[in-house]
């Protein structure tokens, strides 16, 4: 982050500039609970560069680097090893300042690179097209949500219990300025989905139903069934996929017949980053295609029979009339996406497969062997590299204990359902192919004395 150092009258000169009268006029849209009531501790109200520099590499050491500690989290974020190749490649001049190009026809190298993007995400998702990536995974689910509703002129939404609470989270947002209706409901800790809620609440008025591949628990569903009964109302299947690694193992959603499939693309190329920035997949069917947001490059032959490319489809506010635009909130995650392909390209079919079916190994062992702990029961029957252990008592105090012995242990389920008694003691573990036998045996040892 830059130093800015604005002293009182610059700020002054800017909010008269801007027509402002403070400060606080700014965060007026900012729901007061969601404002700081004062500075932040443990930062000095006005410091020089060196000092601010200082104090603020001091506070970066508290925290407990996920390469350096035994690392088990996951629900939405996941760490996988990154090739060093993929970094160096993106580091390129020409790939630095990769985006959606605004004058096509003389950008065709990153043209070719969203076509090839493109075609590895239809394919993982098993679907027929897919558009040049999104912000995240959680605005993706969003969009196809919105998709639906222009397709089937519906407006009633029903999300399952298993899908990520902050995806939920964003969707009601959003929802408040459209007039969807969204029907959620909070997951219960059992091996089972909510596969019998989803089929019994589709009806006529139902435009569509979102289901998240492996849901938030890390349970796999078989969505075939549901998927024929949507289609029978007439509505869209719509299926999230946080974890795109899963897809080197399990059915792909397209092949169950999901009409609409997005998902977060970070475990495939993009590191956690602290929360991004991440890039976000989508992909549908073709008959669907001029209601899919974003942007589609496509593959043409110019005048003298050359291969060239062409950014086929734009439908974001900024290149048509905005009464047209599908969508606002759909840019392109060009340097994100192109990570994403080049790490997909260096492990190939083949590749994926074999990382899948080592994350699959190593998160059997672990659920193994932190179930012949006392008290602790693994609630995830069925699952990939994530399940979720219910403990014999509330799991956020033991994730914190955890944590001061040196080992990210999972994340708390009470941190993500604050006011559901009952999910208070559950623990979502996410193991990858990073994690080794001794990490498992520290988050094993950890683990029992926090809950001794």
């Amino acid at each position: 982050m830059r130093y800015l150092p604005l002293a009182e009258n610059d700020r002054q000169a800017m909010l008269g500039a801007i027509g402002a009268g403070s400060i606080e006029d700014l965060f007026v849209d900012v729901p007061k609970a969601a404002r700081l009531s004062g500075p932040i501790e443990g930062l000095p109200d006005h410091a020089g560069e060196l000092a601010v520099e200082r104090q603020l590499s001091a506070l970066a050491r508290r925290n407990l680097v996920a390469g350096e500690v035994p690392f088990f989290l996951g629900c939405g974020a996941y760490r996988h090893h990154v090739p060093a190749s993929v970094d160096h490649l993106i580091q390129r001049g020409e790939f630095l300042t990769s985006y959606t190009p605004y004058q096509p026809e003389i950008a065709q190298g990153t043209l070719q690179a969203l076509f090839e993007f493109q075609t590895q995400v239809a394919r993982l998702y098993g679907c027929d097209v897919a558009n040049a990536s999104m912000y995240d995974g959680s605005t993706a689910c969003w969009e196809a949500i919105g998709m639906a509703r222009r397709i089937t002129r519906r407006s009633r939404t029903i999300l399952s219990s298993g899908l990520h609470p902050h995806y939920v989270s964003v969707a009601k947002t959003m929802a408040r300025f459209t007039g969807d209706l969204l029907e959620t409901a909070s997951p219960e800790l059992t091996s089972e989905t909510d596969m019998a809620r989803l089929l019994a609440a589709v009806d006529g008025e139902a435009s569509s139903v979102v289901v998240q591949y492996p849901d938030i628990l890390g349970r796999i569903a078989d969505l075939s069934e549901l998927a024929e009964r949507v289609h029978a109302a007439g509505a869209l299947l719509i299926v999230v996929v946080t974890e795109p690694v899963a897809l080197g193992l399990i059915r792909s959603p397209g092949e169950m017949g999901a009409d609409i499939v997005v998902g977060e693309g970070q475990g495939i190329g993009v590191g956690l980053n602290f929360g991004g920035p991440y890039v976000g997949l989508f992909a549908t069917r073709d008959k669907y295609v001029r209601q899919m947001p974003g942007r589609l490059a496509g593959q043409t032959v110019d005048a003298e029979g050359k291969r060239g490319f062409v950014l086929t489809l734009s439908t974001r506010e900024q290149h048509i009339r905005r009464e047209k635009a599908t969508s606002n909130i759909c840019t392109n995650s060009g340097l994100c996406a192109l990570a994403f392909s080049i790490h997909m390209t260096l492990l190939g079919e083949t590749g994926l497969r074999r990382l899948a079916a080592i994350n699959h190994a190593k998160a059997v062992q672990a659920a193994d062997r932190l179930t012949q702990l006392p008290g602790v029961e693994l609630v995830t029957a069925g699952f990939f590299n994530e399940f979720t252990l219910r403990l014999p008592r509330e799991a956020r105090p033991v994730v914190r204990t955890m944590s001061e012995r040196g080992v990210l242990g999972g994340v708390s389920l009470g941190r993500l359902y604050p006011g559901i008694e009952a999910l208070q003691n559950g623990l979502v573990v996410a193991v990858t192919e990073t994690v080794m036998d001794e990490d498992v045996e520290a988050l094993a040892d950890a683990l029992g004395e926090a809950l001794a």
